[in-house]
């Protein structure tokens, strides 16, 4: 007998690959439609131009790239370990070896950023405090 918690999982994550696969597809309806606009306006410019000589070219995000919202879970995560408030450096330290990411000065910077941003917009939610910390560092704790 199948577990009634294990069926439903499977049912719920079904339902929203179902979801996204529609959401997909009207998506892709639109880029088609967009694509062929384009095409025409680029024509009405250069009625030769061979619009087949252009070459797709890929997105690739950046392995750094987040969800949306998973940026801001991971942060509130490592603040609820913390045994003391943290610089948006430490935040993003723990954070790259958190995902396993190359801890170089470039991606040390730019994760320290983003977790300033993100832990900007939780203060003006309340979900986190924000007080001087040593020299011009702010420290960042939850209430």
């Amino acid at each position: 007998m199948a577990d009634p918690h294990v069926v439903t999982a499977l049912a719920r994550k079904r339902a929203e690959l179902s979801g996204d696969i529609q959401t997909t597809q009207v998506k892709l309806r639109q880029m088609v439609l967009d694509l062929e606009r384009l095409d025409a306006t680029l024509l009405m410019f250069d009625p030769d131009y061979r619009i087949e000589a252009i070459k797709p070219k890929a997105f690739r995000p950046p392995e750094d790239w987040s969800k949306r919202g998973e940026m801001t879970r991971l942060i509130l995560g490592i603040l609820r370990q913390a045994a003391e408030p943290l610089t948006s450096r430490d935040v993003a330290l723990q954070l790259i070896a958190e995902r396993a990411l190359e801890p170089n000065d470039k991606m040390v910077r730019l994760m320290t950023k983003r977790c300033g941003v993100a832990l900007r917009g939780q203060r003006d939610k309340a979900t986190v405090q924000s007080f001087d910390g040593p020299g011009m560092s702010v420290l960042w704790k939850l209430p």
